[in-house]
């Protein structure tokens, strides 16, 4: 059960604040007992403030009991969520729900989350009569889904806004007016400033509230502000089926959990996405099988801290076993217990379709036991390239930023993940300029890139957030200049490892999934490889091994195998040898 929304609107008497006209959304209430229509939690003028009080405790009577919530919380509790019919909010008809082919232009900024999330607000709009346009021009609503885990990203947003100004000002004489609104982490982040800095920004929608669109935008409608930035300790959109926004692609993000538990003392994630919270196991392998009925040839399973996955939805799982960390690692938080596991979850996704390539992101080193490793080096249709975030190479800093881990244990696991997977593929985050790093800290750092030699990187230099731990707790203290300079000497160093690090690829046949014409030459094919590096090669006949004799041209979202004649810190080069199979490429000696 979802929500009843309202929209609390003053009368004229009375002076509020800058957010008077906005959509309040500070009530989770039953909409079955409650049909009170939204002007009426206010004093209609000319009616005593007596008979308004009366009138409130005759209808608080006829509510929903506490007993009521309990009840239904209980019955969430032991079934899964299951979508239903919404009544539409007192205030608002069916009709002004829907969309009657408006035309909405989405633009998505961030991580593979946001990609996901576009997709599912996608989903939700075009149930209600929305129709999508690439065409910013004839767009009547513009929405932007948005990042805030650095102020680069959310100045991007507001540059963005205010080319979008004009846009607005002009469309302002027309009879169909354009709606711009912010949806995601920067509008749960930032709330009443974005509505009060910038007065042409008509909606906000945080991550948990996209199934409130449709409402949000027929209260822009009627002319008023509109927001919704609660956070939910249940919401993951599990009976909600995304609508890809390239019809041309090969692969999908599926969310399987939403939210983050870790509190990092840098990351604003727990509060702009809220806590962790794990779709339900039997909604992800459905969606993931209608994935493979469209021909889809890989799925990667996202979530902030994905391999903490932790299914409570069934209650026969919900035994008393501890979560498995990974050895010399700690939880900021009391250790969970119970549940259907990320092991479990990628052992079933992974049987699906023999023919789709696994892949998962973002996770924390903490929360991989030798379940997790063990089934990737089974599985062949699992990658054998992991994503592991040390985020600083000194024992201080990560201290400091409260990751659970010493510099010696990430080492030790970085050497049993390559024992368990012989030819894995690494990547990883850092962070440099974070408070109190000292230049000592860092070219610990730089030694810890040089060790592990990654085969992909994303380094960026510490951006304090709000409401963060280091923001109430720690000083900022690191010059811009000094975090630039440093961040320049890892991108250094990690290019000189990653490029020594994929040379070892040169002369291997490597198995690759074709994604489409090169964007810097056309005669060229892209693709990636198990190690999900871009792979270039030219676009030529080959064989199909399926098909003895037939001569063809790689097509997006087949594999081809393909020997590699030169990388570099980021790219692979090599030739087309012919179009296979995974089953088919097993018995090609690959790297």
């Amino acid at each position: 059960m979802h929500p009843l929304r309202r929209v609390l609107q003053a009368p004229r008497s009375l002076k509020w604040g800058p957010l008077s006209s906005v959509s309040c959304l500070l009530l989770r209430t039953c909409r079955a007992h409650c049909s009170v229509s939204s002007t009426s939690c206010l004093s209609p003028e000319g009616q005593s403030s007596e008979g308004v009080q009366r009138d409130f405790s005759s209808r608080l009577a006829a509510g929903p009991t506490f007993q009521h919530f309990l009840r239904n919380a209980s019955d969430l509790q032991q079934k899964p969520s299951s979508p239903e019919v919404e009544d539409p909010p007192p205030y608002l008809t069916g009709d002004e729900l829907l969309g009657r082919q408006r035309k909405v232009y989405l633009e998505t900024y961030g991580c593979q989350m946001n990609v996901n999330d576009t997709e599912i607000a996608w989903s939700i709009l075009q149930k209600s009569g929305y129709l999508r346009t690439s065409n910013l021009q004839e767009a009547d609503v513009i929405l932007l889904v948005t990042c805030s885990i650095r102020e680069k990203a959310e100045q991007t947003i507001w540059n963005r806004l205010h080319q979008l100004k004009a846009l607005k000002t002009k469309r302002q004489r027309s009879r169909v007016p354009l709606r711009i609104g912010i949806l995601g982490c920067m509008a749960e982040r930032l709330k009443g400033e974005i509505l009060n800095r910038e007065k042409m920004v008509d909606l906000l929608a945080g991550p948990d509230a996209y199934r409130d669109l449709p409402r949000l935008l027929a209260v822009v409608e009627s002319g008023q502000q509109a927001a919704n930035v609660l956070l939910s300790l249940d919401e993951t959109y599990a009976d909600v089926m995304p609508v890809q926004t390239s019809p041309s692609a090969t692969s999908a993000f599926v969310s399987i959990m939403r939210g983050c538990d870790n509190m990092c003392s840098y990351c604003i994630v727990p509060f702009t996405r809220g806590r962790e919270r794990s779709r339900p196991v039997a909604s992800i392998l459905d969606e993931v099988r209608k994935l493979s009925e469209q021909g889809l040839k890989e799925v990667t399973l996202l979530g902030q801290n994905v391999n903490s996955f932790q299914d409570n939805s069934e209650i026969q799982f919900n035994n008393a076993v501890s979560t498995n960390l990974s050895r010399g690692f700690t939880t900021n938080y009391k250790t969970k217990q119970g549940g259907l596991r990320f092991s479990h979850l990628l052992d079933q996704v992974s049987r699906i379709d023999p023919e789709m390539r696994i892949r998962f992101t973002s996770p924390h080193p903490k929360d991989f036991p030798d379940e997790v490793l063990q089934l990737i080096h089974e599985r062949h249709n699992i990658c054998k390239q992991i994503h592991l975030p040390a985020q600083s190479g000194s024992n201080r800093v990560l201290d400091a930023m409260r990751r659970g881990y010493s510099r010696e244990a990430y080492v030790a696991l970085v050497h049993h993940i390559r024992e368990c997977i012989p030819g894995v593929s690494l990547s990883s985050d850092f962070i440099t300029g974070f408070c109190g790093e000292t230049e000592d800290d860092h070219l610990q750092t730089v030694s810890l890139l040089r060790e592990v030699q990654y085969n992909a990187g994303f380094l960026f230099a510490y951006s304090m957030r709000q409401k963060t731990r280091a923001y109430h707790r720690l000083k900022d203290d690191v010059p811009e200049e000094v975090k630039l300079r440093r961040l320049e000497e890892l991108i250094t160093v990690f290019r000189e490892e990653a490029s020594r690090a994929n040379e070892a690829s040169v002369g291997c046949t490597q198995l690759v999934l074709v994604e489409g014409v090169s964007k810097r030459s056309s005669v060229d094919l892209c693709g990636r490889n198990d190690a999900n590096l871009k792979v270039i090669f030219p676009d030529a006949e080959v064989e199909d091994v399926t098909n003895c004799g037939l001569k063809v041209r790689a097509q997006p979202g087949d594999y081809v195998l393909v020997k590699i004649t030169s990388a570099s810190s980021q790219t692979l080069k090599g030739h087309i040898l012919c179009r296979t199979t995974m089953k088919d490429s097993s018995t090609y000696c690959l790297t």
